[in-house]
């Protein structure tokens, strides 16, 4: 068994979640994806193994920090394998739907300042932020400055 697999099995296991067969499917067709996937992907991966239980495995390994969401701009919902911890946001392409993390988190100051006027003890937060790659406005910049071909 995998390092990653049986690290994150034990680590389940002393939060007191059970770890069923098709949990098990879930959790190795995490370790086992690359970059962003969707729970539609893994639901390929596992055949057999119902939507909800992935649906409720995924909000299980956020729960616990070992995947972190991403939200698209279309409103879809991507995951990834956490493979460092911390609190980090996301800079999302609109074009290519490539997603960079942040690893600093700028908002302490402003979170702060919102607790105190709204009186809130504000336990979270989640942001991305959507914008265009670099790859995605050469291509842009590139096609807009293309001459147009007369017959």
């Amino acid at each position: 068994m995998p390092t990653a697999l049986r690290s994150l099995l034990q680590r389940l296991e002393e939060q007191g979640h059970r770890l069923t067969p098709a949990r098990l499917a879930v959790v190795a067709a995490v370790l086992d994806r690359h970059g962003h996937f969707s729970v539609d992907d893994i639901l390929s991966q596992v055949p057999g193994v119902g939507r909800a239980t992935v649906f409720r495995t995924m909000k299980l390994l956020s729960e616990t920090g070992a995947v972190c969401r991403v939200l698209l701009d279309d409103g879809s919902l991507r995951y990834r394998f956490r493979r460092r911890r911390g609190h980090h946001h996301h800079v999302v392409c609109v074009s290519c739907g490539s997603v960079q993390s942040l690893s600093e988190c700028v908002l302490n100051e402003v979170l702060d300042e919102l607790s105190h006027t709204t009186g809130y003890d504000i336990e979270g937060h989640w942001l991305e932020l959507y914008g265009r790659c670099r790859a995605c406005r050469t291509t842009a910049q590139a096609a807009t400055a293309e001459p147009l071909v007369k017959d």
